[in-house]
């Protein structure tokens, strides 16, 4: 069975008549008589009563229709939907994000995601720092990555969102909690809340060196693997934290933020950097077009935060 024969008996079924059915189809009223038949004889049924004034449908014909209206019904709405799929305009977009990132980049992602592109589903992956990124981008189990540069995988491309100071991150009482900024030299002797040193993080790099330039080398108290883990273990009292400043948006009570105060020549060195990294290789027309929806937002690199707002 043909699918152009149920659309010839759908068009006949529906007007009752095998001239306007013809019409309809763009073809002639002789072939559109033999596809019916053939239709008939392959089913073994009658789908219609014919006289010289009249075309019915039998009741066999009747459940028939039903069921062919559903079949075609679903047939079109496939090739809508695979069309859709070619044009980057539907399907399931895999993205991570680093803690951090979460709170003040993924609002916007998933808004604009929403509203430009509505066929689109977002499967999002939180609280992977940005060596767990880039693996599970080379690997195909993420199609987009908002992670920290510099990235060690070949073949990971990636544009800056924003670049965006450290802040100190204290319990509510500790006595920096009360300065407009802290210096990093007053951090010697603070109990640290870090990601683990296996972990390979970014943003473990730059508090590093920035306390190094200090003359000091942060002593780790606590190794965490998620950033909200070290926003709880902070507010528990057990230690301070540096972050990047979007940490500010994370609704967390017993903690304070303050702006880490870093001299002119460590400015630049403290500055961390956001960005969105996908596959080189990946030709998915979603990527594409979700690429295409960010920059037309002007998300790529339209913030340089060098004092905190």
């Amino acid at each position: 069975m043909e699918l152009r024969h149920l659309r010839y008996f759908a068009a006949v079924a529906g007007t009752c008549h095998f001239g306007r059915a013809a019409e309809q189809l763009h073809m002639a009223q002789p072939p559109l008589s033999q596809a019916i038949r053939q239709l008939e004889s392959e089913l073994g049924v009658e789908l219609f009563t014919r006289t010289t004034r009249q075309v019915a449908l039998t009741d066999a014909g009747s459940v028939f229709h039903a069921d062919v209206r559903r079949i075609l019904a679903s047939v079109d709405e496939s090739v809508a939907r695979v069309r859709r799929f070619a044009q980057g305009a539907e399907g399931v977009l895999r993205i991570g994000l680093t803690g951090s990132a979460a709170y003040r980049q993924l609002p916007r992602i998933a808004r604009l995601v929403k509203e430009t592109m509505p066929g689109v589903a977002l499967e999002i992956h939180t609280e992977l720092l940005t060596p767990a990124q880039e693996s599970a981008l080379d690997e195909g189990r993420l199609d987009v990555g908002v992670l920290r540069p510099p990235t060690r995988t070949e073949g990971i491309a990636h544009r800056v969102i924003v670049r965006e100071p450290l802040v100190v991150v204290v319990p509510e009482g500790h006595w920096l909690g009360e300065r407009d900024a802290i210096p990093v030299e007053c951090l010697r002797g603070e109990d640290f809340v870090l990601y683990a040193a296996s972990s390979r993080s970014v943003v473990n790099d730059a508090v590093s060196r920035a306390c190094l330039t200090a003359g000091f080398y942060p002593h780790v108290a606590h190794e965490v693997h998620e950033t909200s883990t070290a926003l709880a273990l902070v507010s528990a009292g057990l230690g301070i934290t540096v972050m990047p400043d979007s940490v500010r948006s994370a609704a967390r009570e017993g903690v304070v933020c303050v702006p880490l105060e870093h001299p002119g020549p460590l400015a630049h060195g403290v500055l961390i950097e956001l960005a969105l990294a996908w596959r080189e290789r990946d030709t998915s027309p979603l990527l594409r077009t979700f690429l295409d929806v960010m920059a037309a937002h002007r998300i790529f690199g339209e913030q340089l935060l060098e004092e905190t707002p």
